[in-house]
This record gives C-alpha cells, sequence and structure tokens, in this order.
C-alpha cells in the first residue's frame, strides 16, 4: 500500500472513531464469505458500522483523534474488525447472538478481543457479557423516570384498590 493511500485510511478511520462513541475490536477471520455476509447484514440492521483494519493504521487514527487508547494495543494482533456504535452495548449483544449460533457449529466467531465504551476500556472475550448488560444513557434515564413514578402509582394504586376517593384520603389526613 502506497504512502498516500495509508494516510487517506487513516484519515478517514480518525473521522469514524470521532463519529462514533463506541468500538469493539473483533476476530472474524474464521467465518467464511456466507457467515461474514450474514455478519454484515446482522450489523446494518443494528445501525452498528463493521470495518476490516490494519492494526497499525487503526494506532495511528486512534493517535489522530487524541487521548490514551494503549489499553487496546494488547488486543491489536492478527486480523481486526471494527465494530462502530452509536448505542453502548448494540455490537455486544450482535456478537453474543451471533455466537450463540456458532457455537453449533463449533466455530465461535466473531470473538472480542477488546471495546472502548463509554470511556472505558474492555479487554479480552471475558468481558462480552458485562458489555451485554451495559445500559444506554436512554435506558439509564428511562429506569430513573421509572423509579419515580413508582411510589405515585402505588399510592395511586392503593387507593383504588380500597376504594376510597381523594376526598376520602383528604378528610382522614385532615383527622389525623
Amino acid at each position: 500500500m502506497k504512502k498516500e493511500d495509508k494516510s487517506l485510511v487513516i484519515d478517514q478511520l480518525t473521522e469514524i472513531v470521532k463519529e462514533y462513541p463506541n468500538f469493539y475490536l473483533t476476530d472474524i477471520e474464521a467465518l467464511n464469505a456466507e457467515k461474514t455476509s450474514k455478519l454484515r447484514r446482522e450489523c446494518f440492521k443494528n445501525e452498528i458500522k463493521l470495518v476490516v483494519v490494519k492494526n497499525n493504521l487503526l494506532k495511528k487514527a486512534l493517535e489522530n483523534v487524541g487521548g490514551d487508547f494503549s489499553p487496546l494495543h494488547v488486543a491489536m494482533k492478527g486480523n481486526t474488525a471494527v465494530m462502530f456504535s452509536q448505542t453502548a452495548n448494540a455490537p455486544a449483544r450482535l456478537i453474543k447472538s451471533f455466537t450463540k449460533d456458532a457455537k453449533k457449529d463449533t466455530v465461535a466467531k466473531p470473538e472480542l478481543k477488546a471495546a472502548y465504551v463509554q470511556e472505558s476500556f474492555y479487554v479480552g472475550a471475558e468481558n462480552l457479557e458485562a458489555l451485554v448488560n451495559i445500559k444506554s444513557k436512554n435506558e439509564l434515564i428511562g429506569d430513573v423516570i421509572m423509579l419515580l413514578q413508582s411510589p405515585a402509582k402505588n399510592v395511586i394504586s392503593a387507593l383504588q384498590s380500597s376504594g376510597q376517593t381523594i376526598h376520602g384520603l383528604l378528610k382522614t389526613l385532615e383527622e389525623r
């Protein structure tokens, strides 16, 4: 590859890394053409950008982004495919579902090598389950809203089940 081509690829990778806050380094080497095509389709459905990269070019792109991505360097060996996503756990869920199907064929690929998710590093396939369970910002906001609504729902439910009215409740509170 010519030096100009390398710099062009590095610039493209830099822009992609800046665009997506979460990315997963994976190994998809053992997948045949049919399974690779299926993985690409699933990535597209889940709004995940799948890019096969050269490790050195990815390292240089990460240097251009700024910040310290050195914890990921350990995983940048052999073939590397990067899954970029706006949703923190979408690639992890895809990898998990894809490897469940692959276990039937005794090929557990794609395999998680490392991930940069919500400004944290996860190195090694053993982190897949933790990444699957990470909640997105919207999911956390939904949980907080649900928790805040819960006490009000309990009061309303108690009132409805006992047959009391708001007027009766206010009268009882005034008497106390």
